[in-house]
């Protein structure tokens, strides 16, 4: 698991690599993560917006963008949680995601969260010795 903590917001992710939905020979590789946005803090928030930032084993990367997370814009009372899984195909066999979460609080402002970085790796990656 992967942990990053933003203004008392505790982002935890993992991922995990999906074999059935995958086609190594055909250049397909599948991820889930699953995703738990904690609100440590008293303040309430809310979820606005997400920023991806997803980078292959080429070191090509893609950028999304968008309102919410899995169609939704939680709001997070203090103590609260709000969990969702979702995923990413990759050409690759291996690669990397790191990204922001856009939130609001209740008077209205606008600040950014970090979702950590974490690795996609799957076993078909070749295993290199230093």
């Amino acid at each position: 698991m992967y942990t990053a903590v933003t203004r008392a917001i505790r982002v935890t992710v993992q991922p995990v690599f999906l074999e059935d939905q995958s086609a190594p020979t055909e250049g397909r590789y599948v991820w889930a993560y699953h995703v738990r946005i904690e609100n440590e803090g008293e303040e309430t928030v809310r979820l606005r917006t997400r920023h991806w930032r997803i980078t292959d084993a080429m070191g090509r990367m893609q950028e999304v963008r968008g309102p919410g997370v899995v169609g939704e814009q939680p709001v997070l009372e203090p103590g609260e949680s709000f969990e969702y899984t979702s995923g990413t195909p990759l050409g690759t066999p291996s690669g990397i995601m790191v990204g922001s979460y856009g939130m609001e609080d209740a008077d209205g402002e606008a600040f950014d969260i970090a979702i950590p970085a974490f690795s996609l790796d799957s076993p078909h990656q070749p295993m290199r010795l230093n």
